[in-house]
């Protein structure tokens, strides 16, 4: 069964820090981009980080710019997502998707969904 799993998220208060991982099972992620999306309550799916195959290459939302870092190891078949100087708007659910070349942000271009993980940051 190919599926994605997230991991790592939680309740956090503003400032803190949280390490979101996303681990292939059924397949391998080498060949895949990886994008962070998440989805506040009442808000629609936004795109947080992509990074490449080889990990040479990210892009980052300009709200997460700075605070927020992606990196992979493939030999663990597990990408991550570094949530630092967390925000309460930060708060949501946090997805990981795998796509073939460069999707970037566009959610429709990604073949793979993880389940999510909730981010909540408060005092």
């Amino acid at each position: 069964q190919l599926q994605l799993v997230e991991s790592g998220g939680g309740l956090v208060q503003p400032g803190g820090s949280l390490r979101l991982s996303c681990a292939a099972s059924g397949f391998t992620l080498d060949y895949y981009a990886i994008g962070w999306f998440r989805q506040a309550p009442g808000k629609e799916r936004e795109g947080v980080s992509c990074i490449s195959s080889s990990g040479s290459s990210t892009n980052y939302a300009l709200s997460v710019k700075g605070r927020f870092t992606t990196s992979r190891d493939n030999a663990k078949n597990t990408v991550y997502l570094q949530l630092n100087s967390l925000k309460p708007e930060d708060t949501a659910v946090y997805y990981c998707a795998a796509g073939v070349g460069w999707p970037g942000f566009e959610s429709r271009e990604y073949d793979y969904w993880g389940q999510g993980t909730q981010v909540t940051v408060s005092s």
